[in-house]
């Protein structure tokens, strides 16, 4: 058996579109199950994300602290943000973020993987990259707004980002799976070993 998610679309009946948000929706379709019943199935429409796990030459990860109003907490995470533009390249989205959350340019892109965040109740397709070789961005700070008003940032060893990923401290998803990502591939074949920054997506299909 091969372990590897293989696209596959089930019979849709009939689908609708009960909220339609600035940014996401929700859609309901009723999707036809292998025994011939019907279930509706609710869930969000996502344009998709990227972020950056930016790792500077002392082995430390640039991270960016954050209030989520939905979860009620402020959040230790990574640069990221959403795919604003259909077909948007993600390479160019993740370095916009890394510039516009950080300050910070990096000279060495790589994918450092593709995740799903919630399949179950959400199409949202996020494309976490491998940022290296780390300076001061060019320019003017950007200018923050709403959340990012009271944005903090930091360097944070990597040894100490997956203790408090373990330790139940850190929850943002892009930094969890991004940090445990990055020790799995040091353990693995190296970061030099990972997809290039232009890799295919088809998630998220774009133009190089």
């Amino acid at each position: 058996m091969t372990i590897k998610d293989a696209a596959e679309e089930w019979e849709i009946r009939g689908t609708e579109m009960p909220f339609r948000g600035a940014k996401t929706s929700v859609r309901t379709d009723e999707v036809v199950m292998p025994d011939g019943s019907v279930a509706r199935r609710d869930y969000q429409v996502h344009p998709g994300s990227v972020a950056a796990l930016a790792l500077d030459d002392e082995d430390r990860v640039v991270v960016i602290r954050q209030y989520r109003h939905p979860v009620r907490q402020k959040l230790w995470e990574i640069p990221a943000g959403l795919l604003d533009v259909p077909g948007e390249n993600p390479l160019h989205a993740a370095q916009r973020e890394l510039y516009e959350e950080a300050h910070v340019k990096a000279e060495d892109w790589r994918v450092l993987t593709d995740v799903y965040t919630t399949p179950g109740g959400c199409d949202e397709a996020v494309r976490i990259f491998l940022a290296r070789g780390l300076s001061a961005a060019d320019g003017r700070p950007f200018e923050a707004e709403h959340e990012e008003i009271e944005l903090e940032s930091a360097r944070v060893p990597v040894s100490e980002l997956v203790r408090g990923v373990l330790a139940g401290e850190l929850h943002n998803n892009c930094l969890v799976v991004g940090v445990l990502a990055l020790v799995a591939a040091r353990e693995g074949d190296g970061l030099d070993a990972l997809r290039p920054a232009e890799a295919p997506w088809p998630a998220r299909p774009f133009e190089a």
